[in-house]
C-alpha cells in the first residue's frame, strides 16, 4: 500500500513492508526501558522546560529509536520528545516520524507498569500509522489501512471498538482535571476505568471502552500513535469542537484537548 507519492525526495512508502520493522524498534526501546525499570529502585530524574520528567529510559528509548528508524527510513525525518527540532528544519516536512520514546513518564517513576513507546508515522498532517508497546504488559498495538491489531505471547488479533451499556469513560491517571469532572457529573450511566499512558487509546481500539475526553495540555507525540490505531481500527477523534487534529508542522507542539470516542455517544 503506497500512502504518498511526494515526500521528499519524492521517495514512496509502503507502510505494510514498514509495520514490522517499525514495530521490532519499539520493542528494543521497550527493552532498555524495561532493563533500567527492573534494575534500580529509583532514577536519575530531570525537570524539561515544561516542567514534565525525564529519565535515563526515556534517553536511552530514544537514542534507539533514532537510530533505527533513521536506517530503516534514511528519507523520512524524525520528530521525538527527546530531540526536538526547530520549526524553520521541519516546516517543509511532508511526511515524518513522531516519537515518544517513553509515553508516561509519571508512570514509570511510580513503577506501575502503566508506560508505552510510542511511533506514529505522519503523512499530509494526519497519522497514518501508529505502534504503542508496553513494555511491562508486554502487549503491542499497531494500526494502518484501516485496520488495527494486538499483539500478545507471539499471537496477533484484529481488534475493533464495541459498544458497551453502561458505556465506559476513560480518563488519565495522571492529568485528570476539573473539566473532567464537570463533564462526567453530567453523564448518566457509565463506568471510569483508569490506565496511564496511550493505553487509553488502545482500550478504545479493542472495545474495553467507549470515551476518551482529554481538556488538559498534551503534546502532539503523545497522541498521534494512539490516534493512528484507534481510527484505523474503527473508532473516531477529534478536537472538542469536532476537527480533524492538524499534524503538520507548526512552531507549536501543543495538541488541542480532544475526545475519542466509538458509537453514538460522542
Amino acid at each position: 500500500m503506497i500512502i504518498q507519492d511526494d515526500i521528499p525526495n519524492n521517495i514512496n512508502i509502503r507502510i505494510d513492508e514498514l509495520s514490522d520493522p517499525v514495530i521490532e524498534i519499539a520493542k528494543q526501546a521497550g527493552a532498555a526501558i524495561l532493563e533500567i525499570y527492573q534494575s534500580v529502585e529509583t532514577y536519575t530524574t530531570e525537570k524539561k522546560a515544561d516542567d514534565s520528567p525525564v529519565t535515563d529510559a526515556d534517553i536511552a528509548a530514544d537514542k534507539i529509536i533514532s537510530k533505527k528508524l533513521r536506517e530503516l527510513t534514511p528519507q523520512i525525518p524524525i520528530l521525538s520528545e527527546e530531540s526536538l527540532i526547530d520549526f524553520e528544519t521541519r516546516k517543509t516536512w511532508q511526511a515524518y516520524w513522531l516519537v515518544d520514546p517513553l509515553d508516561g513518564t509519571r508512570e514509570f517513576i511510580k513503577r506501575n507498569g502503566e508506560f508505552t513507546v510510542n511511533i506514529a508515522l505522519i503523512n499530509q498532517g494526519r497519522p497514518v500509522f501508529g505502534v504503542i508497546h508496553a513494555p511491562v504488559k508486554e502487549v503491542t498495538y499497531f494500526g494502518f489501512n484501516h485496520k488495527a491489531w494486538k499483539e500478545m505471547s507471539g499471537q496477533r488479533i484484529q481488534i475493533k471498538p464495541k459498544s458497551a451499556n453502561p458505556i465506559k469513560i476513560s480518563v488519565s491517571r495522571s492529568h485528570r482535571c476539573q473539566q473532567i469532572d464537570e463533564l462526567l457529573a453530567k453523564l448518566n450511566n457509565f463506568e471510569v476505568k483508569t490506565v496511564g499512558s496511550s493505553l487509553k487509546f488502545c482500550w478504545l481500539a479493542e472495545g474495553e471502552i467507549q470515551y476518551y475526553p482529554r481538556a488538559n495540555s498534551i503534546s502532539l507525540w503523545d497522541i498521534a500513535a494512539g490516534e493512528a490505531i484507534l481510527t484505523a481500527a474503527g473508532a473516531n477523534m477529534t478536537d472538542w469542537e469536532g476537527n480533524q487534529i492538524d499534524y503538520t508542522p507548526s512552531p507549536s507542539f501543543s495538541a488541542p484537548p480532544f475526545k475519542a470516542w466509538f458509537g453514538d455517544f460522542n
